[in-house]
């Protein structure tokens, strides 16, 4: 799901930056302008809040039977508040930011029309599955935001199985669930850690990473079996992994009309 079939760093650092898809001037919702016009924070404050926010978020451990999602990240925005202007806790403010963050950024979790014409046209000969790490309730949401649920013939979220990615169990229930078998499957997904070692782990046919950067290291590691920059490439990668499996076979099924 997440910066894979949707842009979710986008949406988080607009949810910063703008306001909900209205012009600045009429909607300055946004937790920057909020921070200066309704709490009289300096730009460069407010901004150092939202930085440590998203510095926070990036190195989140959660535990959901500890503490729920919405307390947690309450809770960075309460200490970025804190670490910035020193002074008393602020958790009512710290909420207000939180809510004014997480609802801005849903409203920009779009699934782009060219990829809802790829998930359509796979859909077609494929069975599509949205495999995605997470806390259960944050996933959700996003996942019922960005309306990618018709497109696909299961989703699962990570938080709410035994285990996550990359671990080979995730992957094998997902296998269940579409009633295939591992070497039958193909992962798609931007991170080689938990997407690409998982696919491996598990034994999966194949692994495509998506890396938007395309300066690919020298070096990577895990070493998917393609790499691509937009996931709007798949379906030639597929057709290559068709055409492999042909050649393999000794066939030539594109001489086939009925294929």
């Amino acid at each position: 799901l997440d910066n894979t079939l949707v842009d979710t760093a986008a949406a988080g650092r607009r949810a910063i930056e703008e306001g909900g898809g209205l012009t600045r001037a009429s909607h300055p919702l946004q937790v920057i302008k909020a921070l200066q016009s309704k709490h009289h924070y300096g730009e460069g404050e407010a901004r150092l809040i939202c930085d440590k926010v998203q510095a926070k978020l990036l190195k989140e451990c959660h535990d959901p039977a500890k503490m729920c999602i919405t307390d947690l990240r309450i809770s960075h925005w309460e200490e970025a508040i804190q670490e910035t202007t020193g002074g008393e806790a602020n958790r009512h403010l710290a909420a207000e930011c939180y809510f004014l963050w997480k609802t801005t950024r849903l409203q920009h979790l779009t699934l782009s029309e060219d990829t809802r014409g790829l998930l359509t046209e796979l859909r077609k000969g494929l069975r599509l599955l949205l495999l995605t790490n997470g806390d259960k309730q944050t996933q959700r949401e996003k996942i019922e935001a960005c309306g990618c649920q018709p497109y696909f013939d299961a989703i699962v979220v990570g938080g709410e199985q035994k285990e996550e990615k990359p671990a080979p169990s995730i992957f094998h229930y997902c296998c269940d669930l579409l009633g295939v078998q591992p070497a039958e499957c193909v992962m798609v997904g931007d991170s080689l850690d938990t997407d690409i070692q998982g696919g491996l782990n598990a034994g999966l046919k194949a692994t495509v990473w998506l890396n938007k950067a395309m300066t690919t290291p020298v070096d990577i590691s895990p070493v998917p079996h393609y790499i691509i920059s937009s996931v709007l490439d798949l379906p030639a990668v597929l057709q290559k992994m068709e055409h492999k499996i042909n050649s393999e076979l000794g066939t030539d099924h594109t001489a086939s009309s009925n294929e």
